[in-house]
């Protein structure tokens, strides 16, 4: 089996992170465990609008409903439970809660007679954030503008004992793990008769229809898998941060994951992961320098940042193939 250049990319970008702690501080490799987890993220809102083609402009509400959800079981403040902090109970609360409310949101979306498309789609999902930020914010049991606070570590044991992951070499390697699990999997996914009917339905919904696609089932499962799948990466973001506030709900990380996947472009799934690794990574060399680069960016590369590149590689390859007369497949 021939590997293509993301997957490639995606072999080379393992391998170095890997190995990336022998070179590199301990306090260094502690904050790649966070960008990891921004790595997570960003791959989940890529599988939806670079593969699905749903533009979702509010993604973070699942990736606030993973880090609330975790905080409150592992808190204790689950009604009914109060003994229950179980970090495992915790992140499949946080996937199937996210997830529960993703398929909600997308039989809103797309199951009545007149389902949403393209920008409409964009207005009312932010507008959920805008929303569900807010009632947040106004909520005492999720401890309002301040957020829950002093949420624990990943504990091994079955209910908060045992042994916890606080060590930032043990914390890089438990988050490149899941980082290169997810990322395997909806690569899977991408090569499943599910995908391919998605990859149908984004180029033209009325022809897949035509076909025998339930364009409906599909797009409500693509936005469920999407949001489970940024729901784990809140969960694991609140375990190394220890808080979750409403801000993780809103507009501000919504755009920020957004621009991410731009960045290094939605169409591949490893390349949007490498997108909200490093751009999350550089956002300490300031803000505003941030936004103008990643700005910059994808205004002369729209398809992202991997896509030009690409491009540029394959160029270069056909003016050799003139030059020798040899044919070169590759990328």
């Amino acid at each position: 089996m021939r590997l293509d250049s993301a997957q490639l990319l995606g072999a080379g970008a393992l391998l170095l992170f890997a190995l990336m702690p022998a070179v590199v501080s301990p306090w260094i490799a502690g904050d790649f465990g966070i960008y990891f987890v921004y790595a997570i993220f960003a791959s989940s809102l890529a599988f939806l609008w670079g593969h699905a083609g749903l533009l979702s402009l509010g993604h973070a509400v699942y990736f606030g409903i993973g880090a609330y959800a975790m905080s409150l079981v592992t808190l204790g403040k689950v009604p009914g439970l109060p003994g229950l902090v179980s970090t495992w109970i915790g992140i499949l609360a946080a996937v199937a809660l996210a997830g529960a409310i993703a398929w909600v949101a997308g039989m809103l979306f797309f199951g009545g007679r007149r389902p949403l498309r393209g920008a409409f789609l964009g207005i009312v999902t932010l507008a959920l954030a805008v929303v569900i930020e807010r009632l947040a914010i106004n909520s005492s049991y999720l401890g309002g503008m301040n957020g829950l606070m002093n949420v624990p570590p990943i504990t091994l044991g079955a209910n908060g004992s045992g042994p916890e992951i606080s060590d930032p070499l043990a914390i890089y390697y438990v988050m490149l793990a899941l980082l290169t699990a997810t990322g395997l999997l909806m690569l899977a996914i991408e090569r499943t008769r599910f995908g391919m009917s998605l990859a149908a339905i984004r180029e033209n919904e009325l022809r897949a229809a035509t076909l025998g696609h339930n364009a409906t089932r599909l797009k409500v499962l693509a936005f469920t898998l999407s949001g489970a799948i940024a729901g784990l990466a809140g969960a694991l973001f609140v375990v190394q941060f220890s808080f979750a506030s409403p801000s993780l709900i809103g507009f501000g990380l919504s755009a920020d994951v957004l621009i991410w996947v731009a960045l290094g472009g939605r169409n591949h799934i490893v390349s949007a992961a490498l997108g909200g690794a490093g751009t999350a990574g550089t956002a300490g060399i300031g803000f505003t320098v941030a936004l103008l680069g990643g700005t910059a960016s994808i205004l002369t590369s729209p398809s992202g940042i991997y896509v030009s590149v690409r491009s540029s590689f394959r160029a270069v390859a056909r003016c050799r193939c003139m030059v020798s007369g040899v044919v070169i497949r590759g990328f």
